[in-house]
């Protein structure tokens, strides 16, 4: 697990800071918008807040419990589009993950609601597969670097 204190950089992409990012959501400030709890979620999954990711999961759909101890190694995520209309948003993204011998992605389209002025995780419709970056093709870890240059076995 990332230490929090630490990550100065936020994980959700944004290229802010952690503390002016998602740092005040995940202390209990509304994210304004979908893609704002989605690329906050993300960032708890990276620093394992299973408390944030199930206080921002609606009720109707939210699960019992989360155990992150064995969850995927999240490195980056990439919003492709992002919509709200009325109470209800969608978010399509693609997060990247390493595996022990490569890359994987997991891309949704998630589902929010919004109830009392504060967005929710509704569900979202999931595709998995691996990455097989090419030598000169950006790294999938988001460094800016190309892959035979960064993470290249």
């Amino acid at each position: 697990m990332i230490d929090k204190t630490t990550l100065l950089k936020c994980a959700c992409g944004s290229q802010s800071l952690y503390a002016k990012c998602c740092q005040p959501y995940h202390a209990g400030e509304k994210a304004p918008t979908p893609e704002a709890l989605m690329r906050s979620r993300f960032t708890a999954f990276v620093l394992q807040l299973e408390d944030y990711l199930l206080a921002s999961w609606h009720p109707s759909t939210r699960p019992a419990e989360l155990n992150l101890e064995s969850a995927s190694d999240w490195v980056a995520l990439h919003i492709l589009s992002s919509s709200e209309q009325g109470t209800s948003g969608q978010v399509d993204f693609k997060a990247i993950y390493r595996l022990a011998s490569g890359w994987g992605y997991l891309q949704e389209v998630s589902e929010f609601a919004q109830e009392g002025g504060r967005w929710y995780y509704l569900k979202g419709e999931i595709k998995e597969g691996l990455l097989k970056p090419r030598r000169n093709e950006p790294c999938p870890c988001a460094s800016g670097k190309k892959f035979k240059s960064c993470c290249l076995d």
